[in-house]
């Protein structure tokens, strides 16, 4: 359901706004690797449960997945979507809003070096895309293997031809700095985004920061001071959307596509009102490291041994942390400052006249999971518990950024409360991610686990 908002306009008429969370990467049951759950309904009902309320359909290249949504989607706002049948397990209210959207996987040749990026395109309708996959289709790529098609072609150039179908075409760098496939990972081969975007640079406004950086961390590139920092899941399973998401208010009538892309593209800090984010630390990339010997390195460690795995002599990947030090002309001190005025915790939603501020969370099955005591966050108790407190205090993100503290308490006590109490407060300990292992995030000491477990409920 999309939260509405009410504030005075000129102080005399109210003006309806509206609380729009959107995560704009996801991917379908098409892609390798992806959720056979991955269906329209499936995704519409878990973000009711989530709290999302706009949602990238992903993987609108793949010919099955596409016959999908122009059967079961309706536009509902200019180039927002629905389900054309309301699903009858859904509360009562608005539906979840669909946009159009892709991930695209790039490796060519420029600058006489191989390339690797992927980048996201968002699209203004369905005829829109109906003219991407044709003019993909004259050009012999390849749309059946995959949800994420792997297309030989230049950034610069494919931009170029997308904005010559549709001006209205978007184009964003994907997960920017994860090493490889990012246009400032380690291994991408570019260190700018003129480096992949040549005279397209201008066109680009916006840069998704990935789950093992933040916005404070990017905000060390003074030169991406005029981009929008966005942030989303890519998720492969419909419990991951929102893990990354961003928040806008829209006011109901202006409710679209173009407006979406108008509050990005224009650094609104009026409608962009923040991003929620992974704690970077938790993303898979965020260190140093080599995953077959289990190693994890700091920058200095790295550089110390040449960059060398000092176990079996191989390579170390270098991670998004090392690669924003390396590309940074401002001290991550002073970028924190920028984002996060104060204490962390609450204090980073501090508005500074710039930048658009952020929250970071723990996923609320992660956060049960420890509370419970179990390794799994799919597990039955997880589960179960996960379902009955959206159905007792409303969607996750509700519970995990806004629902009262003595409510949680009152209703599923002590352990629970304090765990989403830390979570806000940024009070939790991160053994960071490496080399494609996630980091993992620890809320209480094995001691406290042991009182908390006699006091659950």
């Amino acid at each position: 359901m999309i939260h509405e908002i009410s504030r005075p306009s000129d102080g005399l008429e109210m003006t309806k706004n509206m609380k729009i969370i959107a995560d704009l990467h996801v991917h379908s049951r098409f892609s390798r690797a992806c959720s056979k759950d991955l269906t329209l309904e499936n995704n519409a009902s878990w973000c009711e449960k989530k709290g999302v309320n706009v949602l990238g359909t992903g993987d609108f290249t793949h010919p099955l997945w596409f016959k999908e949504i122009e059967e079961k989607l309706v536009e509902a706002e200019p180039g927002l979507y629905k389900l054309k049948s309301v699903l009858e397990n859904l509360p009562a209210g608005r539906q979840v809003r669909f946009m159009m959207t892709t991930e695209v996987s790039q490796i060519y040749k420029r600058g006489g070096k191989v390339r690797r990026v992927h980048n996201l395109i968002f699209a203004p309708s369905i005829e829109c895309v109906k003219k991407i996959n044709a003019w993909l289709d004259e050009h012999k790529f390849n749309r059946k293997s995959d949800g994420r098609p792997i297309l030989g072609i230049d950034s610069e150039v494919l931009y170029r031809e997308l904005k010559n179908l549709d001006d209205r075409i978007v184009l964003a760098p994907a997960h920017a700095w994860t090493p490889w496939f990012a246009v400032f990972g380690s291994k991408s081969g570019f260190d700018s985004l003129q480096d992949c975007f040549g005279e397209m640079t201008k066109e680009v406004f916006a840069i998704e920061t990935g789950l093992s950086s933040d916005p404070a961390m990017n905000r060390a590139l003074s030169v991406l001071d005029r981009l929008s920092l966005i942030s989303n899941s890519d998720a492969h399973s419909p419990q991951n959307f929102g893990r990354e998401a961003n928040v806008f208010e829209i006011e109901d009538s202006r409710l679209s596509f173009d407006e979406l892309m108008r509050v990005l593209r224009e650094r609104d800090l009026v409608h962009f009102l923040y991003t929620i984010e992974f704690f970077p630390e938790e993303g898979k990339y965020h260190v140093d490291g080599h995953a077959p010997c289990g190693l994890r390195f700091s920058v200095a460690e790295t550089k110390r041994l040449k960059g060398l795995c000092p176990k079996c002599g191989k390579l170390i990947t270098v991670g998004v942390l090392s690669r924003v030090e390396d590309l940074a002309d401002r001290s991550f001190a002073e970028a924190g400052s920028m984002m996060m005025p104060g204490e962390k915790g609450e204090a980073s939603l501090a508005r500074t006249a710039e930048f658009v501020p952020f929250k970071s969370i723990v996923p609320l099955p992660q956060v049960l999971a420890e509370c419970l005591n179990v390794s799994s966050v799919s597990s039955k108790k997880v589960m179960v518990l996960y379902e009955e407190m959206i159905a007792k205090l409303g969607n996750e993100f509700f519970i995990l950024l806004d629902a009262p503290v003595v409510e949680i308490r009152s209703a599923f006590g002590e352990t629970v409360a304090e765990a989403i109490s830390r979570v806000r407060a940024g009070k939790v300990s991160i053994n960071p991610g490496y080399d494609g292992i996630f980091g993992t995030v620890r809320i209480f000491s094995d001691k406290e686990k042991e009182n908390f477990q006699r006091k659950l409920f």
